[in-house]
């Protein structure tokens, strides 16, 4: 009985499928028919503007993206601080100042030294005078539970300026 119903199973599979093949005629017609029709126009393209370019020669106006004679003169370029290129990098230079940690402090008064991790999980014992940090970092003081730095970053005029930095002792 088993063989009789799984006969008549593939029999009727096959039927279905032969049945589905017969169609194909009227499906070859329309796709023809889609392919002769024409598209719709592509719209034109768009007209491009022309603008007037205009050059800065009149003594009066002033070029926008240049600083004018006072934003340099208050800029500091010439008697702010700036960063002494001629000493050699310190090691914690190469780290941004908020991916190190304080993580101790030996000795005692004037000769205290902070414990710094840097990324990498080194220790490097630092002290006044020392730099840290990618903006001319210099240690300030070194307090029990903080470090004290002067930064040096640019001032948007061509010059520099002082901004103050804290790396305090981590939690434990």
């Amino acid at each position: 009985m088993k063989r009789t119903l799984a006969r008549i199973l593939i029999g009727t599979a096959a039927l279905a499928l032969l049945a589905g093949c017969s169609g194909q005629g009227d499906l070859r017609q329309w796709v023809a028919a889609e392919k002769a029709k024409k598209g719709a126009p592509l719209p034109p393209l768009p007209v491009i503007k022309t603008f007037e370019t205009f050059e800065y020669q009149d003594q009066d106006l002033r070029d926008p993206f240049s600083p004018s004679p006072t934003e340099l003169h208050a800029g500091g370029a010439v008697n702010g601080p700036q960063p002494d290129q001629n000493r050699a990098k310190e090691p914690l230079e190469a780290f941004p100042l908020d991916s190190l940690k304080m993580v101790g402090t030996l000795g005692g008064g004037a000769g205290m030294e902070a414990l710094i991790k840097d990324p990498q999980g080194v220790i490097h014992r630092i002290h006044a005078g020392n730099y840290m940090g990618q903006n001319y970092g210099r240690v300030a003081d070194v307090a029990e539970d903080h470090v004290d730095l002067v930064e040096l970053i640019p001032n948007g005029n061509g010059g520099w300026m002082e901004r103050q930095a804290t790396i305090a002792l981590g939690e434990k």
